[in-house]
């Protein structure tokens, strides 16, 4: 039997309002009752830093700004050109119960497939070998994807009593369109997955949501620099 997922392709938007968006989702996910699988891009050059993280440790290693704290760990992340996606499962969903390094191999065995689908060859990093700690692609952990030895995608979870966040990025190797990868994606995911994927229309209460933690959050100074 095929697994329902939706997908939602947000487009560009500002840097707090995309940490809003996952949080958000992440919120919802028990009343969704299926994951969620969502793309989105930036309309401005910025970087995000993980939650654990202090910020001044991590000013200093980037000039994009805003500089936001992400709902979910791991290091800094420039996004001047990057691709980024987003998985949220809800506490009911097989992937809600497998432990941290193995949600993390599988979404990353998962991207490795949909580029060898668009001729394109990665691998899993073997081991970690970071060379300065806290900036997430300087160096790579064990199962980051590899493209020529180089780390091109990276991810950061949470998991809440509401479910579990992934957040990724990519920093796509040359001749790979970013509509064809994505396509590539879902094409996997159902062909391997058995997934059927349904669009995700975002209710009312959602989007007032969104708004509030974009304002009220991920925009506030007080909260991105707590630590």
């Amino acid at each position: 039997m095929s697994d329902c997922w939706f997908v939602l392709n947000s487009g560009p938007g500002a840097a707090a309002e995309n940490m809003a968006v996952d949080e958000a989702l992440l919120e919802v996910a028990p009343r969704l009752g299926q994951p969620v699988l969502r793309f989105y891009g930036w309309c401005e050059s910025a970087a995000t830093f993980g939650y654990f993280q202090k910020y001044a440790e991590v000013e200093r290693f980037t000039p994009l700004r805003p500089l936001i704290r992400r709902p979910t760990g791991g290091g800094l992340v420039p996004h001047n050109a990057d691709w980024t996606y987003s998985l949220v499962f809800p506490p009911n969903d097989p992937w809600y119960g497998l432990k941290a390094v193995e949600s993390y191999r599988r979404v990353h065995e998962w991207i490795q497939a949909a580029f060898a689908r668009l001729e394109t060859t990665t691998e899993l990093a073997p081991q970690s070998f970071k060379e300065i700690p806290g900036q997430c692609f300087v160096g790579a952990e064990q199962f980051d994807v590899l493209w020529q030895q180089r780390k091109i995608a990276g991810a950061a979870q949470r998991r809440t009593k509401h479910g579990l966040l992934i957040q990724g990025s990519i920093q796509p190797p040359p001749g790979v369109e970013r509509g064809e990868f994505e396509e590539s994606l879902r094409q996997i995911g159902s062909a391997r997955g058995q997934v059927e994927w349904k669009p995700l229309r975002l209710t009312a209460e959602v989007q007032t949501r969104i708004a509030e933690l974009a304002q009220l959050k991920y925009s506030q100074e007080s909260f991105n620099r707590r630590r």
